[in-house]
């Protein structure tokens, strides 16, 4: 069974692969996906800051 530490680690590459997708759906004006991407991106997003993760340096979307 995997530790904090290592959900943390997992929700965090997550939500780094996600804002790579929303970077690309954007530049490809997929819409639709997009805004798919971003609710997953929201919620990664929320579950980080309740575990106290500083996203200053990782967050690369800036909505």
């Amino acid at each position: 069974m995997p530790n904090g530490l290592e959900i943390v680690k997992a929700a965090i590459e997550d939500f780094k692969k996600i804002q790579e997708y929303m970077i690309l759906a954007k530049k490809e004006n997929a819409a639709e996906t997009y805004a798919k991407l971003k609710d997953e991106y929201l919620s990664l997003k929320a579950i980080l800051n309740v575990a106290g993760v500083n996203l200053t340096d990782i967050d690369k979307i800036k909505e």
